[in-house]
C-alpha cells in the first residue's frame, strides 16, 4: 500500500518519462507519427472525379490523375445574407445542383449529432438557411432533389425547395425518452451503427421512417460535475445527472413501428409490418420502385433476418427473403446490403463464411457472387451493366484484406497489388477506384486505380515524411506468429521486441488483446496496436517489454465456426485462449513466466479481468479500461446477439468478474469514466466492491465526466502514463 501512494503522488507531480530519443508517449498522443491519409472521399455522379472538404471548401479532383478539376463550395464565395467561416461535413443532392452545409455539429452519441445546416446552390452559390427553428438532425435529399427531411427534438420535418424552403411538421408526438421518428434510440443507434431512420420513396411522393416508442424502457442516470476541460459550470454548487433510457439484457426494449407520410395528401399510415412484438428494425432502404421501400426485421434473438417489400401508400408488406442464421446474425447484412435498380445484394454468413448474395425485388435468388472458404470484408458495389462485384475479401490468411473484382462468369481477379490489408472506394461508374494500403510495416499509401487491372495511375499519399522520421528511431518490427494450445486451437499473433533483443535475457511482457466477437488485432496493417503503428507496444518494447497480441477464440475472419463457439458464454473460452497464450510464451527461453501482464478496453477489459480470475494465475499484473463486469448491466442488442436473455442462460451470464473475484491472481488497476453512457461506471463499482468483500487488493482510476473514451484535456496522458507505471512497478 505504501508503494501505491507513493506512485499517486509520483503520477500527480510529473508524467513519466516514456523513453529514451524521440519515441515518446507525449509526441506518440500528440500524432507525431500518425499515418496520413486521403480522408472524405466522395465519389460524383460523372464516374471520373471525386470530392473532398477542408473545412473552408468542398473540391473536385480527377479520379484518373488526382489533379484538382475545380471548386464546388468556398466559404468565401457565396451569396446571400447567410455567413460561415467554416463547416465540418456536407451532403450533396442526387443531381449535385444543392449541397447541405454542415455548421455547429454538437455530437450526441457514438454516430448521432445536431447540427445548423445551410443549404447551397452550386449553380448561383446562394447559401441559406435550412430552417430556423433550431439545429437539425440526420438531413437527407429527397431522389428529386426538391426536398430535405431531417429530425429535430424526436420529430420529422421536411422542408420544400421548389416553395420559397416552406417547413411542414411531419410527426407532432416526438418527446425525449418517449417518442422518436426518424431517428434510432440509443441502442439501436449503437448496436445497429445507424444514425438516420427513414427513406424517401423513388418519385418522392412518400416518406418512410421507423418509429420508436421508448416510454416503457426504463433510464439510467449518472452524475455529471463541473470538472476540467470542458468545465460544466452549471454544476459548481451541486452536481447535475444526465438521464436516458438504456435497455439492459432481458429487460423491456423500444416498441418499433413502420410508419409513411403522403406527402402531398398530408396522411400519416402504419405499415402492416408483422414484426415480433420485441422484435427490430435495424434499416429501411428505398428502391427504384415507388411502391417498394425495404423493410429489414431481425427477432430479438437474432439468429433470424427477414426482408420486406413495403408498399408505402398500401401499407401492405410483403416477405421476400428470410435468412436464417444460427446462432446469430452479425451486423453485417445490414451495414453491407446495396441497392440497384431492380434488385439488391444482400451479405450472409449461411455458408459458415460472410459472402455475397445477389437478388431481384422481389425476393429471388439471381446468383451467389463469391464463395469459398474466405471471408468478406467489406462490399464496395455492383455494376449491374456488366455483372460485376467489387469487395474486399481475405483468402490470403485471416490477417490479410485484398479488393478483388468477380464478373458475371464468376472469374475473380486481385484488384490490389501488395500484400497486406487493402480497401477501396470505387468511382460511380467503376471505372476507377482509390486504393488504402498498409502492413505492419509499411505505413499507409494511397493511391487511384484502373478498376480492370488494378494498376495504380497516381500515388496520392506515400507517408514519406513519416518513414523518414521512423527511420531515425531503431524501432522494432511486429513479428507474426502461430502456435497451438493445450486445447488445440491454433491461434494467431503478434510480437514485438525490443530492438536491442538478446536471446539469452529474460523480458517481462505486455499482453494486449480487445477478443470481442467477430473483432480482429492480429492484422497485417500499419493501424495495429493500441495506438496505431504499434506504437505503444514499441514504446514499451523501448523501455525492455516484449508486447505480445493473440485473437483467441470469437474473433473474426476464420468463419462462424470459430467466431461463435463463444454463443452463450462470453468470455470464457476467450480468457482460456488468453491465459494459454501466457502458458506458451511462458515456454520460450527469452520470457519471464513470472512477469506477464494483460491489459485491454473495452471487451478487452472484460477479458483482462476474466483471464485474470481465469484460476491459472499466470498473469503478475492487469490493467482493466472501462470494463463490463457483467453482461446483465449491459444493453439488450449487443447482449442478447451472443448471450440470449439472463433469463434463458442464468449461467452463461453468472460465470463473470464478479463471480470470479476470489480468484483474482496479479495486481490489478482498473480505470473508467464516470459519464460513460455505453459501459456504464456501475461495472467498475460492482467489481471493485465484490473484490472488497473477496479481500482482494486492486487500484482505481475514475476520469470525472469522461465518457467511454477517457479524453478530453489531460485526460488521455494521463491515463496512459498510468498504465505505464503499473506495468513499471509490477513486471520490473
Amino acid at each position: 500500500m505504501k508503494r501505491l501512494a507513493t506512485t499517486l503522488l509520483t503520477l500527480c507531480l510529473c508524467i513519466v518519462a516514456a523513453a529514451a530519443g524521440n519515441l515518446t508517449l507525449d509526441n506518440i498522443l500528440s500524432g507525431t507519427y500518425a499515418a496520413r491519409g486521403v480522408y472524405g472521399v466522395r465519389p460524383l455522379a460523372d464516374g471520373e472525379r471525386y470530392a473532398r472538404m477542408d473545412g473552408r471548401k468542398i473540391t473536385a479532383y480527377s479520379f484518373r490523375t488526382g489533379a484538382e478539376t475545380g471548386v464546388l463550395f468556398d466559404v468565401d464565395n457565396t451569396k446571400g445574407d447567410a455567413r460561415i467561416t467554416s463547416f465540418s461535413d456536407y451532403i450533396m443532392s442526387p443531381d449535385e445542383q444543392n449541397i447541405l452545409i454542415q455548421t455547429a455539429r454538437q455530437p450526441i452519441y457514438r454516430h448521432s449529432a445536431t447540427a445548423v445546416y445551410y443549404l447551397y446552390n452550386v449553380r448561383n452559390r446562394t447559401l441559406v438557411p435550412l430552417s430556423d427553428g433550431g439545429p437539425q438532425e440526420v438531413p437527407a435529399f429527397s431522389p428529386d432533389g426538391t426536398m430535405v427531411a431531417f429530425v429535430r427534438q424526436n420529430n420529422l420535418f421536411l422542408v420544400k425547395l421548389l416553395f420559397n424552403n416552406s417547413e411542414i411538421q411531419v410527426t407532432k408526438d416526438g418527446e425525449y425518452n418517449k417518442i422518436i421518428n426518424g431517428k434510432p434510440d440509443w441502442v439501436n443507434e449503437e448496436e445497429f451503427s445507424f444514425d438516420r431512420a427513414f427513406a424517401f420513396n423513388a418519385d418522392a411522393s412518400m416518406l418512410t421512417w421507423i418509429r420508436y416508442d421508448e416510454s416503457a424502457v426504463r433510464e439510467y442516470a449518472f452524475p455529471l460535475y463541473r470538472g476540467q476541460a470542458p468545465a460544466l459550470d452549471a454544476y459548481a454548487t451541486y452536481p447535475g445527472a444526465y438521464s436516458y433510457k438504456y435497455p439492459m439484457a432481458g429487460e423491456t426494449n423500444a416498441t418499433v413501428s413502420v410508419h409513411s407520410y403522403d406527402i402531398k395528401s398530408h396522411v400519416i399510415r402504419q405499415m402492416k409490418l408483422p414484426l415480433d412484438k420485441d422484435g427490430y428494425v435495424p434499416r429501411i432502404f428505398a428502391t427504384n420502385d415507388p411502391e417498394r421501400i425495404l423493410v429489414l426485421t431481425q427477432n430479438r434473438h437474432q439468429d433470424r433476418l427477414d426482408i420486406y417489400a413495403a408498399n408505402p401508400r398500401s401499407t401492405e408488406c410483403k416477405l421476400i427473403v428470410r435468412d436464417l442464421v444460427e446462432p446469430y446474425i452479425t451486423e453485417e447484412p445490414y451495414k453491407n446490403l446495396q441497392l440497384f435498380p431492380g434488385g439488391f445484394v444482400l451479405m450472409s454468413e449461411r455458408s459458415g463464411y460472410n459472402h455475397l448474395y445477389l437478388y431481384d425485388l422481389n425476393g429471388s435468388l439471381r446468383r451467389t457472387l463469391t464463395s469459398g472458404n474466405h471471408v468478406v470484408k467489406a462490399f464496395y458495389g455492383y455494376d449491374p451493366q456488366t455483372g460485376d462485384c467489387y469487395y474486399a475479401a481475405n483468402p490470403e490468411g485471416p490477417q490479410y484484406q485484398a479488393v478483388y473484382r468477380t464478373d458475371a462468369k464468376g472469374k475473380t481477379t486481385k484488384l490490389s497489388q501488395q500484400r497486406g490489408t487493402n480497401s477501396a472506394i470505387f468511382s460511380k461508374t467503376y471505372k476507377y477506384f482509390l486504393n488504402t494500403y498498409s502492413s505492419s510495416t509499411v505505413p499507409t499509401v494511397v493511391t487511384l486505380c484502373d478498376a480492370r487491372s488494378g494498376k495504380a495511375l497516381k500515388t496520392l499519399e506515400d507517408n514519406a515524411a513519416l518513414n523518414a522520421k521512423l527511420s531515425t528511431l531503431n524501432l522494432p518490427q511486429p513479428e507474426f506468429f502461430t502456435f497451438r494450445t493445450g486445447e488445440g486451437v491454433e491461434l494467431n499473433g503478434y510480437m514485438v521486441k525490443p530492438a536491442d533483443f538478446s536471446p539469452a535475457k529474460r523480458y517481462p511482457v505486455v499482453m494486449h488483446q480487445y477478443s470481442g466477437p467477430g473483432s480482429q488485432q492480429v492484422l497485417d496493417q500499419w493501424n495495429i496496436g493500441n495506438m496505431g503503428g504499434c506504437m505503444m507496444e514499441r514504446l514499451l518494447a523501448e523501455q525492455g517489454y516484449i508486447c505480445v497480441c493473440v485473437d483467441g477464440r470469437g474473433t473474426g475472419g476464420r468463419g462462424a465456426q470459430f467466431e461463435k463457439q463463444t454463443y452463450q458464454h462470453l468470455g470464457q473460452l476467450e480468457a482460456r485462449d488468453q491465459v494459454e497464450t501466457a502458458l506458451y510464451l511462458g515456454t520460450l527461453p527469452y520470457v519471464d513466466k513470472d512477469h506477464i501482464a494483460i491489459w485491454g478496453w473495452s471487451y478487452g477489459g472484460f477479458m483482462t479481468l476474466m483471464s485474470m480470475t481465469e484460476g491459472r494465475g499466470v498473469f503478475a499484473a492487469g490493467v482493466a479500461v472501462a470494463p463490463v463486469t457483467s453482461y446483465r448491466f449491459y444493453d439488450s442488442v449487443y447482449t442478447e446477439r451472443f448471450m440470449r436473455t439472463p433469463q434463458e442462460n442464468g449461467a452463461g451470464y453468472d460465470d463473470n468478474p464478479l463471480t470470479r473475484a476470489p480468484q483474482l491472481h496479479g495486481a490489478l488497476l482498473i480505470c473508467h469514466g464516470s459519464a460513460d453512457d455505453n459501459v456504464h461506471l456501475r461495472n467498475t463499482a460492482e467489481m471493485t466492491e465484490a473484490l472488497v468483500q473477496a479481500g482482494k487488493p486492486f487500484h482505481q482510476l475514475v476520469y470525472t465526466n469522461r465518457n467511454h473514451s477517457i479524453y478530453g484535456g489531460n485526460t488521455r496522458r494521463h491515463l496512459y502514463s498510468s498504465i505505464i507505471t503499473w506495468f513499471d512497478e509490477h513486471l520490473k
